[in-house]
């Protein structure tokens, strides 16, 4: 049975200016705006949970993750069989997730997307050589 075929849910918009959300139901039609500041909001999936106002440093992360066109969603459209994506959650995590990017050769998008930041062994011998990441 899938998670999101019965009902149509209404997904999270946000606006990284204003650091507010929204839940929309989808308009294929128009481009939703923030209330406050007319700028296009962002889709940030089914499953967003937004950091509170204040917490400008959990923005910043929700806004690099974003704008690399990536979604919060926990599970697949129809979901079906499909384990919950992994975001960054703290600038720390973020700024692991770039340099392992630049290091290794791995996109960007796809670093924000893993569980485990670190590339696999037979990557990372593809990239540097021989050997895996420092202290493995």
């Amino acid at each position: 049975m899938c998670f999101y075929a019965e009902t149509s849910y209404k997904l999270h918009y946000a606006c990284v200016t204003c650091r507010v959300s929204f839940k929309k139901h989808p308009d294929p039609a128009r481009r939703h705006t923030c209330p406050n500041c007319s700028l296009p909001l962002l889709c940030a999936g089914h499953d967003f949970a937004a950091p509170p106002r204040r917490d400008v440093r959990a923005w910043s992360v929700v806004a690099a993750v974003l704008r690399l066109g990536l979604r919060y969603e926990g599970r697949s459209a129809c979901g079906c069989a499909r384990e919950p994506e992994s975001r960054p959650r703290t600038r720390a995590e973020l700024r692991t997730r770039l340099v392992l990017s630049s290091r290794y050769g791995v996109p960007l998008s796809e670093a924000l997307a893993r569980r485990d930041p670190w590339p696999a062994p037979e990557e990372s011998a593809r990239v540097r050589g021989a050997g895996g990441p420092p202290g493995h």
